[in-house]
């Protein structure tokens, strides 16, 4: 069997300026990178803003496991099967990081025959998007020890920094450092740290801003440490903001490339949603909402953390309102929750996914909470048994979901038909109620409390003294009226990672919470989660090279 990159690598791609037809934008409105990427314009997005909205989709899954789930590929999948029902539809993702696609995840375009291309460029450089926040971030990290170094006018407390370089790489060597040693001149001794690009603030508010007025004052009101008595440091306060605009000024501009089927993608921007929001920017899903009729987008990892972050940060600051939910979820995944080894996978086993199927229960639960409509999808594989799919098929029915199978990573938008016409016929049948699951209003506790026991099914909330600290600061600051983004581990519903199926009652621990004041939440940090997360013991890296005539190989 082709892997994802040989698939990728063989398909035919047309010049960018053609899919962009599809969507009736013009050569004009096009900044394009090559042949085969192009950013859209400022005019252009100024332009459609008055049109109405199409159909909002979010694609959402279980939580991952080593099985395999095929969020993105069922996203891909779905898009190009929209494209073969000749409806006008456009896909909106994040973009991939090079932590992991060097670590242990691989490349982050979909797979098989459900691919967003040209995969090696959009999982490596792409359009520079994440250089240029990675530069704005440590720009802003340089002009705050200069500051320091040159009289410390404004009276930073150097124990009080909460402002951290960051690098677009699983670096765990870099969480915890010393800078400013050797000569006087070399600056402020002081404790620092990195965290992976995609957890740094700026890109929450690249992926949060409505336009490039709307990510300058964002930028502005970025809190980058305390001083002595305090007070709160801000990015306007080291006169960082203009700069730091100018840097973002192209990276806010949503890309255009296409998927194998040559269905358009806009892709752009990518928090990871165990440490950050974990959604596409605001910007390219607005946009794409006003060129085509069906938007498909998607949050990352599983429901419990992406698509909350999704219904409960994006939607709620953007004011966007999905019209369904797609949650996709594999036998083999399912059965991983219910006991079975890895290496047993393919073998059919009623009873292990009558177990582990508690996972898909607690997410239809979960999305039900918020009044969108839901259609569950099983990404198929070979292994699968008809007694398994039929199964899961019958669960879903008896908890009033609808339900299709999809088979897009082997037949493309062809083996999403299915799930597509289950999506239209949901779309066209059922309305979306939607609405934020905790109010404005409750304080900081209450709401990391309502997603603990609600979301989670949390028996109980603790908070070390830091934590707790932390949360009255915040509050008398007058940021206790923002929603929180939890950061947790992928892998559990709960914050242990080893815990899962359903856990419930279990004990969820804060380890520290700090405002994000710019992007518009406050962070909670649970259990033993990293902002700068490691390799694993055999990189992906390792596997990557490029041959004698300049063709990456081994890019997955």
């Amino acid at each position: 069997m082709k892997t994802d990159i040989e698939i990728a690598q063989e398909a035919e791609l047309k010049p960018i300026w053609e899919i962009a037809e599809k969507l009736d934008i013009g050569m004009d409105d096009l900044e394009l990178y090559g042949k085969y990427k192009a950013k859209l314009s400022d005019e252009l997005i100024d332009r459609i803003k008055d049109r109405p909205d199409g159909k909002l989709i979010l694609v959402t899954a279980i939580n991952p496991t080593p099985a395999g789930e095929g969020k993105t590929t069922v996203t891909v999948g779905l898009g190009e099967a929209f494209g073969r029902l000749d409806k006008k539809a456009v896909i909106a993702l994040r973009e991939p990081s090079l932590g992991p696609c060097f670590g242990m995840k691989g490349g982050a375009a979909g797979g098989g025959y459900a691919q967003v291309i040209p995969m090696e460029e959009l999982n490596l450089h792409f359009t520079g998007d994440f250089h240029a926040i990675t530069s704005a971030n440590n720009l802003l990290a340089a002009m705050l020890d200069n500051h320091m170094h040159q009289g410390n006018e404004l009276q930073i407390d150097p124990k009080q920094v909460v402002w951290k370089r960051c690098e677009d790489m699983n670096d765990r060597a870099l969480r915890n450092i010393v800078i400013g040693m050797g000569a006087k001149t070399d600056g402020v001794v002081r404790q620092d740290g990195f965290i992976i690009t995609v957890a740094s603030e700026i890109m929450a508010i690249l992926c949060l801003a409505t336009d490039l007025q709307d990510l300058s004052d964002r930028l502005s009101r970025i809190i980058v440490a305390y001083t002595y008595d305090g007070r709160p440091v801000t990015a306007a306060d080291l006169q960082a903001v203009g700069a730091m605009t100018a840097l973002l000024k192209d990276a806010i501009k949503p890309n255009l490339v296409q998927t194998i089927e040559h269905t358009p993608a806009i892709v752009h921007g990518g928090p990871f949603a165990n440490i950050a929001h974990g959604c596409n920017s605001v910007r390219a899903t607005k946009t794409a909402l006003k060129l085509a009729d069906y938007v498909i987008t998607e949050a990352g990892f599983g429901a419990d953390l992406g698509a909350e972050k999704f219904l409960d940060i994006k939607c709620r600051q953007a004011g966007l309102k999905p019209d369904a939910i797609v949650l996709v979820a594999t036998v083999r995944a399912l059965k991983y929750n219910g006991g079975v080894p890895k290496e047993e996978l393919g073998q059919e086993n009623i009873d292990a996914l009558s177990k582990g199927i508690v996972n898909l229960e607690k997410h239809i639960e979960n999305m039900k909470k918020y009044g969108v409509p839901i259609v569950v999808t099983l990404n198929r594989f070979v292994s699968d048994s008809e007694a398994e799919l039929t199964f899961v098929k019958n669960f879903c029915e008896e908890r009033d979901c609808e339900f299709a199978l999809a088979e897009v990573w082997e037949k493309g938008g062809e083996g999403g038909i299915e799930l597509a016409e289950t999506l239209l016929h949901t779309l066209e049948t059922k309305e979306s109620g939607y609405a934020p699951l905790y109010e404005d209003e409750l304080e900081i506790e209450e709401k990391i409390e309502k997603i603990a026991t609600e979301i989670y099914g949390a028996g109980s909330v603790t908070y070390t003294p830091a934590a707790k600290k932390a949360i009255q600061r915040i509050t008398e600051l007058g940021y206790g009226t923002l929603p929180v983004c939890m950061a947790k581990t992928q892998y559990s519903l709960s914050d242990d990672p080893k815990l899962l199926g359903r856990p419930s009652g279990f004990e969820l621990s804060i380890r520290e919470v700090y405002v994000s004041a710019g992007a518009g939440f406050v962070v909670a940090i649970t259990g033993t989660i990293m902002t700068m997360p490691g390799l694993p013991k055999r990189p992906a890296a390792e596997r990557i090279f490029v041959d004698e005539n300049g063709k990456i190989e081994g890019l997955f």
